[in-house]
């Protein structure tokens, strides 16, 4: 199984609001520079909202991707080895993650871990040199999907989807009998829906209930039914 947070709102400060007084006064208490801090609407908002960004609806929450991959690396299926994750970016920006990966509960020190892998491009472990965190530059969704991961199928969850039930769609796309590549791609925003360049090549869209759900539930339930066939013991 592959897990892809898409449209991610994990970015640094965009060049056009380095220099807007939130931003300088934020990077100044944690003593850092305007272009290593996360966007963060809840510390840039005035800049954000002055500088009128594309897209603003959708950025600065970085705190959406912490919980969302949180819940997916405490799952039994990662755990065991049967789930990749992956972070694709609302700038293009692809974040590999390493096997038997923790990340800090604490978002105070997820952000600083983003922060320090935005900065040095990669993150190894003190103690053995394993590969944690990597990110690359300007990979287009598509190119994740066939040439990194080369999925069979694509499955995308939004509320403009098709209704359906997480069970439902689980069993009609993940056989443990057969050699097949899913993705599972779920938006990492705070609102809206996936950008033209994640929607066009999904397979399909389901919604999974009547209410707009958050991306960290939405991971719990999928990947909980994904375990249940691919994890008799779960």
């Amino acid at each position: 199984m592959t897990l892809i947070i898409a449209d991610a709102s994990l970015e640094t400060i965009p060049e056009s609001i380095m220099g807007h007084k939130s931003v300088l006064k934020h990077a100044q208490r944690l003593g850092k520079k305007p272009s290593e801090l996360l966007l963060d609407r809840s510390y840039h908002h005035s800049a954000m909202k002055s500088k009128k960004l594309v897209d603003i609806w959708k950025r600065g929450r970085p705190d959406i991707v912490h919980f969302a991959l949180a819940e997916a690396l405490s799952t039994p299926l990662y755990l065991k080895s049967k789930l990749d994750v992956y972070i694709h970016t609302t700038n293009s920006e692809l974040i590999l993650t390493g096997p038997n990966l923790r990340i800090p509960k604490s978002y105070f020190r997820f952000e600083g871990l983003m922060m320090k892998l935005f900065k040095d491009r990669s993150i190894r472990s003190e103690f053995d040199n394993k590969l944690l965190f990597e990110i690359l530059d300007d990979v287009p969704f598509r190119y994740l999907l066939k040439n990194i991961i080369r999925s069979h199928n694509s499955i995308g969850f939004s509320s403009r989807g098709v209704m359906s039930t997480v069970q439902e769609v689980v069993s009609k796309y993940v056989n443990p009998s057969i050699e097949s590549r899913c993705a599972i791609i779920i938006g990492g925003f705070p609102k809206g829906r996936f950008s033209d360049g994640v929607q066009k090549y999904l397979d399909i869209l389901y919604s999974i209930g009547q209410l707009s759900l958050e991306a960290h539930v939405v991971v719990a339930r999928v990947l909980y039914e994904c375990e249940k066939l691919l994890l008799m013991e779960y």
